[in-house]
C-alpha cells in the first residue's frame, strides 16, 4: 500500500532536502495544500484535532513507546472502525472502504 504524505506549505516540507527525502522512497507521494488555501488540508486538520481532543489531551503517557501504542490502537480500533465521519456520509472509514470496494467490483 502506498503512502501519501500531505502537509501545508511550511518551509520544512517544501525544502529541497525534505522533498528529495520523500522522493527517495517510491512508496511515498508528497501532497501539499495549495498556497493560501487552508481548506485543502481540512480532513487532515480534522483528524489531528480529533486525536488530540479524544485521546492525547486526556492521557499522561509514561514514555514514547506507550504513547505510540495508544495512538496506534486509537486509530486502528476506534477511528477507522467505529468513529462516524460526516465527510463519508456518517460511515466509519472501514464501512466506507468496504462499500467502495464492493462498488468497484460490480
Amino acid at each position: 500500500m502506498d503512502l501519501i504524505f500531505h502537509s501545508d506549505r511550511g518551509v520544512q516540507y517544501a525544502s529541497k532536502a525534505f522533498r528529495a527525502f520523500i522522493k527517495s522512497n517510491p512508496l511515498v507521494t508528497q501532497s501539499m495544500s495549495r498556497k493560501g488555501n487552508c481548506w485543502n488540508n481540512s480532513v487532515a486538520e480534522s483528524f489531528f484535532k480529533s486525536i488530540k481532543v479524544e485521546l492525547i489531551y486526556r492521557t499522561r503517557y509514561k514514555g514514547k513507546e506507550l504513547a505510540a501504542l495508544a495512538i496506534f490502537e486509537w486509530i486502528e480500533t476506534w477511528y477507522n472502525r467505529n468513529r462516524r465521519h460526516s465527510t463519508l456520509g456518517d460511515k466509519s472509514i472501514l464501512e466506507f472502504e468496504e462499500l467502495m470496494q464492493f462498488k468497484n467490483v460490480t
